[in-house]
Parts: structure tokens; sequence; C-alpha cells
């Protein structure tokens, strides 16, 4: 019996050719990045409704901006997750790359270039450390990715010890800032990022990523370079820390040792959201992205709503768990009348 490709939708696992899994409303229904994207939607007019400037080019803007840093992470997250792993190195790369820009700004574009490459060095470097440490030296990946977490957290708080120093002008206003006067060039910043995974998503790398995710010993005996694929998916989601990083400088114009702390939970919470599997091998960064945006957004809308911001974790659990209930569900449906 032959089994279909790897999968990006983020729904029920490879179903064997020959079943239907319940035709096309119901393969959508299971598709993890379109429940996201229909729920952002729905928050975006939520939001809409509730605040009469949300269309504006500036709220637009700002919205893209708060959410372009944790998107560009969560892409680094999925791509791990899929491949049966987990990454808490994300939470230090993404501080120590905000407390060097800040303790060292280069003024002009130049400098901001110069920024943005020791943001993906620092990020690369980690992601190759992790990937050594998993590949090479059989550690689990959530051990691995703790203790370079921990020595990333303690460089930040060495080189910042608290909250101080400041991003370069340039950096800071033209990395938030608008071309042509209505595209953010955040917003250009992640659509690259999705660009680049539309281009590499055809690439033996990326098929052997999800057949390693999917089955570590079928994908080893199929012929797929296991240990490089691993390598290269740490050091890929590193770089995206990196970047991630940097946005997240340009943003804020500071520096802060305990900067990308938050990002440890919301990157998983949004790698869920967007219909990646955690049991590895289905699920895309695409969907990990709109997870993110849909996180961000409903911050917003429930701060445009007066609710308190304490609240503001519980009603995200909420959320997260009912769309990967709402998902199980149909996924059981789906497969259940492809037995019949």
């Amino acid at each position: 019996m032959t089994f279909s490709a790897a999968k990006e939708t983020g729904g029920s696992r490879a179903v064997p050719v020959g079943r239907k899994g319940g035709g096309a409303v119901a393969d959508l229904l299971r598709n993890g990045t379109f429940i996201v994207a229909v729920l952002y939607v729905i928050l975006f007019v939520v939001n809409a409704a509730l605040q009469s400037k949300a269309l504006n080019i500036n709220s637009v803007t700002n919205l893209v901006n708060n959410a372009a840093p944790l998107a560009i992470a969560s892409a680094g997250q999925a791509l791990i997750v899929i491949s049966r792993g987990f990454d808490l190195s994300v939470a230090g790369v993404v501080s120590l790359t905000n407390v060097l820009i800040a303790a060292y700004p280069i003024k002009g574009p130049l400098g901001a270039l110069a920024a943005l490459a020791m943001a993906l060095s620092v990020g690369g470097l980690v992601g190759l450390v992790n990937g050594f440490l998993v590949v090479k030296l059989r550690m689990q990946s959530i051990a691995a990715t703790l203790g370079t977490m921990i020595i990333t957290q303690g460089l930040a708080l060495v080189i910042l010890d608290a909250p101080k120093g400041s991003v370069a002008d340039w950096l800071a206003d033209e990395m938030t800032d608008r071309v042509f006067g209505y595209v953010p060039v955040a917003g250009l910043v992640v659509l690259a990022v999705v660009v680049l995974w539309l281009i590499a998503r055809r690439t033996d790398s990326v098929v052997g990523l999800y057949a390693v995710g999917e089955d570590e010993g079928a994908a080893s005996l199929s012929g797929v370079p296991v240990q490089a694929v691993r390598m290269k998916t740490f050091v890929a989601a590193g770089l995206l820390y990196g970047l991630a990083g940097f946005m997240l400088s340009a943003q804020t114009a500071t520096g802060n040792p305990n900067a990308g702390t938050p990002f440890l939970m919301l990157s998983f919470a949004a790698v869920s959201l967007g219909g990646v599997s955690f049991s590895g091998g289905r699920g895309s960064p695409v969907g990990a992205i709109i997870g993110a945006a849909t996180l961000m957004l409903l911050q917003k809308v429930l701060f445009s709503g007066g609710v308190s911001s304490f609240y503001t974790g519980i009603f995200q659990g909420a959320v997260l768990i009912a769309a990967i209930v709402f998902s199980g569900l149909i996924s059981k449906l789906g497969s259940r009348r492809g037995m019949t």
C-alpha cells in the first residue's frame, strides 16, 4: 500500500492512496494554515469593529511591526518541530542579538547591514552548536537547546545587565517605516521569508525534513541524509531567530537582556495554532507565521475591547486549545469517512 508525500497542511497524517478523506471541504478544514488564516480574518474584522482607526495605514503598519519578530521566530521554530524536535534557544538568540545591536549601534544603512550580519551570524552559530549537540553528540533536542538558551541568555545579561542602550536611528526608523508610503518594511521582510520557504519546499532538503519528522528510521533506509537534514534545519532556524532579534531591535529601539523570553512560549503557541504537529512530519512555517500574527492580533483585539492585559494569556491559551481541538475533530471525522 502506498502513502502520499509528507504533509504541509497540518492536518491528518499521510492517507493511503485510494481512500478519500471527506472531500475538498474536509481537506480545507483539516488544513491548519487555512484554519488559522480564517481565524485571523475573523479577529481582524472584530478589531475593525471595535476600533474606528483599525484600517488606517498607521494602525496596519503598527500591527505588522508588532507581529513580524514573533512571526519570523515562529517560522524557525516550525522547522524544528516539523523535524520532530524542540528548540528552546529561540529566547536566548533573540535576547542576545537584541542587546548586541543596542550595545554596539552603527549609524546609517551600512550600520544596519552590519547589525543584520551580526544577528544572522549569532543565530547561525547557535543553530550550528544545537545541530552538533543533537546530531553528533546524540543529545535530546530539548536538553541541548535548553543549554544553549541558558548560555545565550547569560551572555545577554553580561553585555547589558538591565534594559538600556539604543538602536541606531536609521535602523529603528527605516525598518519600521513604509515603502512608497503604504507597504510596511517589516511586512516585506516576513514576505521574503515566506517566498524563500515556497522556493525551498520542493528541494531535497525540505522533502527530507518532512521525511525525517514523519519517520526518521524509514527516512534513513530510504537514503535521506538524516544527520545533514537535522544540521541544516537547526542552522536555518537559528538564522531566522537572529533575523527575529534584528526586527525586534528595530521595533523596540532599545536593548533588553530578557527581550526574547516571551518568544519561548509564544513561538510554540504560534506553531501549534498554525497547524504544525508536535509529533513531526506535517505543517508549514507559513502556518506558524499566520499563527504568530493571530496571537498578536488577539492581544490588540482584547486591548481594544477593554480587557485587562492580565487576561491576555488566558484568552490566547483558550483560542489555541479551541483551534487544536477543532482541527483534531475534523481530522478524526475525515478519517472515519475515509474508512467507510
